[in-house]
């Protein structure tokens, strides 16, 4: 759905199931920018549930992101509320079912590209507004 994530050389992804911790099965780099797509495998079938980005442009053009980079916001991105994702995601599996998430990261701003991960946020929110009618339902209004 997303093409324009095949551009970014450094990317990965893991599963996340109920009982595995996500501290553990994380492997997005700690050093690094980008954007993060989460699709939920439920009863045979995939969505894309959620969005999320590390890092943003500020005012004088440099990229701030905060200590722990990708893998910290995977793994500690407040969630349904202010609850960490590694405790919020794994209530809200088992609350809806959802046998595993599928999390791809891609690094979106280093030596090679400088493509703003909060702007790329938007710019896949957008389209899958556009698609879908709607967010992903884990993805609030645009932020």
């Amino acid at each position: 759905m997303f093409g324009i994530l095949d551009k970014y050389k450094t990317q990965q992804h893991f599963f996340l199931t109920p009982e595995k911790d996500l501290q553990t099965v994380c492997n997005a780099p700690a050093d690094k920018s980008g954007v993060y797509v989460v699709y939920a495998l439920k009863k045979g079938r995939v969505e894309l549930i959620y969005i999320g980005n590390a890092g943003k442009i500020e005012k004088d053009g440099t990229l701030s992101n905060k200590k722990g980079g990708l893998k910290d916001e995977i793994i500690n991105s407040p969630q349904f509320g202010k609850t960490p994702a590694h405790i919020a995601w794994k209530k809200q599996m088992i609350r809806e079912n959802i046998e595993a998430l599928n999390i791809y990261w891609y690094v979106t701003y280093d030596t090679d590209v400088k493509d703003c991960p909060e702007v790329l946020k938007r710019n896949l929110l957008r389209q899958h507004l556009d698609i879908f009618g709607i967010f992903p339902k884990w993805n609030k209004a645009v932020s």
